[in-house]
């Protein structure tokens, strides 16, 4: 099959130029002004922006998470990611206590394979470190999986300081990278146990148990471990100037790190808690910050200290949120996101002056491509891509619903938010698979295959 889109705009991590788009089969085969092709289906995209299709690096499929499971599975999630421009996500294969790597790998294709709209790949979620999962950690990057989880937090998740030590050592062995949520679970624990004590135990206490300190004593902690080794690392979710100033501080010792942030941290914040029932929607960790932290993480996108803005896209249904009905720490942590991040960054990054087109591209596209071994494969609209492509209206306006989303909640975090840019078409490795903003093809994605990190 071929298309050529003409009169568009390609917006790269350093620049826009208007040009033509020629399609063939899954690959870009040609870019450049007054493309022609006879035999080329023809797609106007006049006054259109092309993005390379956007990555999302940071997604939770049909994940058990507090005695319940997901909203979304890799059906729902992907057929959501879509329709909002990610033509690539990274779910996370969770290796549960007892399992080994491949076990975990193995049911994470069982959860993947066939259902997936995008193209997907896993980070692989370490949990049980021994001498065995030492091992399986070359036979994950011998099967394309190049990027692994750490936690420092969750009783069945977290590692302890040697075994993050152990596991990082192992890291730099194979080449791998490895990206960690930084929370200090003591902090924490000692905190929960004081409001329970008291009493205190509605949603507007959830981000006064996880404070910014215990993200930022972590994401200390984390990097004096991966600078003894000589590592880079990669911190997720990141929410807080103190978190960022940590970063930073590595980074003028020389320390090679990454770091990463998500819309509902740049755009929400901890008042939300305070709105009653409702507020359990809300609840995440690392929780919403106060409100002064989002000007700082706008200038990490802009300045480049953050590289990439993913979902965690962790969906439940109001219903399931209701599990914390009288207790925040019994309600599922996490909110969906993946539909909606593209529309988002446009409309609040580069409609407010925060971001420019080419900033977005990098955060959304390019960086993550880069970051995680995908590169030129994915992250560009160059000949010989993959033909992932994201085209924006950035005239036209729309208002976020649950109503309207293809994510399996009942329920927005940014319900009725007006967004002025909306995805038009995706095209994923060349099949047209979103048109005038609705998902007109499913289960088209493949599990691709990654190489090592090269940002």
């Amino acid at each position: 099959m071929r298309y050529l889109l003409k009169n568009g705009t390609i917006v790269s991590g350093d620049q826009m130029k208007k040009a033509d788009v020629l399609i063939e089969d899954e690959k870009i085969l040609e870019t450049g002004p007054d493309l022609h092709d006879p035999e080329a289906v023809l797609v106007d995209v006049t006054g259109e922006l092309l993005f390379p299709g956007f990555i999302d690096a940071h997604t939770h499929f049909q994940l058990e998470v507090s005695g319940t499971v997901t909203a979304d599975d890799f059906d729902t999630g992907t057929r959501a990611a879509i329709k909002g421009g990610t033509t690539m996500v990274i779910d996370f294969a969770t290796q549960y206590k007892g399992e080994t790597l491949e076990e975990a790998l193995e049911n994470w294709h069982q959860r993947a394979d066939n259902r997936s709209s995008c193209d997907y790949s896993f980070h692989m979620a370490i949990s049980d470190w021994n001498k065995n999962t030492a091992e399986s950690m070359e036979h994950m990057m011998e099967e394309g999986i190049t990027s692994f989880k750490m936690y420092m937090t969750y009783p069945d998740m977290i590692l302890n300081d040697h075994d993050i030590f152990m596991a990082l050592r192992k890291m730099k062995e194979i080449g791998g990278i490895t990206g960690v949520h930084c929370e200090n679970s003591g902090m924490i624990d000692a905190l929960t146990e004081e409001a329970r004590n008291k009493g205190d135990l509605g949603a507007d206490v959830h981000p006064k148990v996880r404070p910014e300190g215990a993200e930022a004593e972590a994401v200390n902690r984390l990097l004096a471990i991966a600078g003894e080794i000589g590592i880079p690392v990669i911190v997720v979710h990141l929410t807080c100037k103190e978190a960022l100033d940590a970063v930073e501080r590595a980074r003028k010792k020389g320390q090679t790190v990454f770091a990463e942030t998500c819309p509902q941290y740049l755009l929400l914040d901890s008042s939300l808690y305070e709105t009653g029932e409702e507020g359990r929607n809300y609840i995440c960790s690392p929780p919403l910050r106060k409100k002064e932290n989002q000007k700082v993480l706008w200038e990490g996108l802009r300045n480049g200290t953050i590289q990439t803005v993913s979902t965690d896209h962790c969906s439940f249904t109001t219903k399931q949120k209701g599990f914390g009905r009288d207790d925040f720490t019994k309600t599922p942590n996490g909110m969906p996101g993946v539909e909606t991040r593209g529309v988002l960054l446009y409309t609040y990054g580069v409609g407010k002056g925060l971001l420019t087109p080419q900033q977005m591209c990098r955060v959304l596209s390019e960086n993550p491509a880069k970051l995680y071994g995908l590169y030129p494969k994915k992250g560009c609209i160059m000949p010989g891509s993959d033909a992932d492509i994201a085209v924006i209206d950035p005239e036209r306006e729309d208002v976020i619903t649950a109503e309207s989303q293809e994510q399996n909640v009942d329920y927005s975090p940014f319900e009725g938010t007006k967004i002025k840019g909306t995805i038009d078409k995706v095209f994923l490795r060349g099949c047209l698979v979103t048109d005038g903003g609705r998902v007109v093809k499913i289960k088209q994605g493949k599990f691709i295959k990654r190489g090592p990190h090269m940002l």
